[in-house]
């Protein structure tokens, strides 16, 4: 064998042992800007519901994980980058994203909502109260309806890159002067001000911002679920594939599901989700 014969079986070697070793160590990527979901506390730790929930299903896979921040926007791409190995990001269950990576089966609900602040035109919309775009139906054409009249030239603002622009940019709810924003912090920040006539994410997002805050954010409008809003919130993992890391991925995906199920028996969703949303939103 010469030597670069043997220089080429040593990295294939190595390849497959740093495969092996790493079988049990997972990175999972979270944004640490969205509370309740996930933030950071004044030393820059990592904390939320997300966080918290990431940590007991890593100790339920007997798995040594690790945390890190992402930036929302880029967050799908540092996963197919492999930059780590699952997100847990307030990321809901879509079928659009579904054409890129994976899901694990949902472990939260998330219903959107748009927010104002108290005085605002907006307050009093006659809505049903929870609207599944799913389901279509007269409740949702009525909620629609609605929404497009009270709307019209009205400025709503948003984080870029997510389920709630996507529902403003689908004309849905008519022409809305869409204004985006890298964070939900900017968004909340933005709203307070009087920048926005109106703001759209997820619900806990807001009532979070306004208890924290004592800001007079109040809820408009029905709840939003199913559609463009998704399924559920999900860990978000690569696409496996019939190469080693592709096998690790299908099995990491089987291992997540599996310590969820393991979760929600034993109460542990229930009470993280009480803890920071103050109601059990586990599905």
């Amino acid at each position: 064998m010469n030597k670069f014969k043997t220089l080429g079986l040593g990295i294939l070697i190595s390849f497959f042992l740093t495969i092996s070793s790493n079988a049990d160590s997972i990175k999972i990527g979270t944004e640490g800007a969205y509370p309740p979901w996930n933030s950071k506390d004044a030393s820059g730790n990592l904390i939320g519901f997300e966080v918290e929930l990431a940590n007991e299903l890593c100790k339920i896979m007997k798995a040594e994980c690790t945390i890190v921040e992402q930036d929302w926007d880029g967050m799908i791409p540092a996963l197919l980058m492999r930059k780590f190995d699952a997100i847990m990001a307030g990321m809901s269950i879509t079928a659009e994203r579904q054409k890129t990576i994976t899901f694990s089966q949902g472990y939260a609900d998330e219903v959107a909502s748009l927010a104002v602040m108290k005085g605002s035109d907006l307050e009093g919309m006659d809505t049903p109260e929870g609207i599944n775009l799913s389901l279509g139906g007269s409740d949702v054409k009525k909620a629609l309806k609605t929404l497009t009249g009270a709307l019209a030239g009205k400025t709503v603002c948003v984080q870029t890159a997510t389920i709630h622009q996507n529902f403003l940019d689908s004309g849905d709810v008519g022409s809305v002067n869409v204004r985006t924003y890298k964070t939900q912090d900017e968004v909340n920040l933005d709203l307070a001000s009087g920048r926005c006539d109106a703001a759209l994410a997820a619900a806990v997002a807001f009532t979070d911002y306004a208890d924290k805050s004592g800001k007079p954010v109040v809820l408009v409008g029905p709840t939003f679920s199913g559609g463009a809003f998704g399924n559920g919130v999900g860990v978000g993992i690569r696409q496996g594939g019939e190469d080693a890391i592709g096998k690790r991925d299908a099995k990491l995906l089987k291992d997540f599901n599996k310590a969820i199920d393991k979760a929600r028996k034993q109460g542990i969703i229930s009470k993280l989700a009480i803890k920071h949303f103050g109601f059990d939103a586990s599905m």
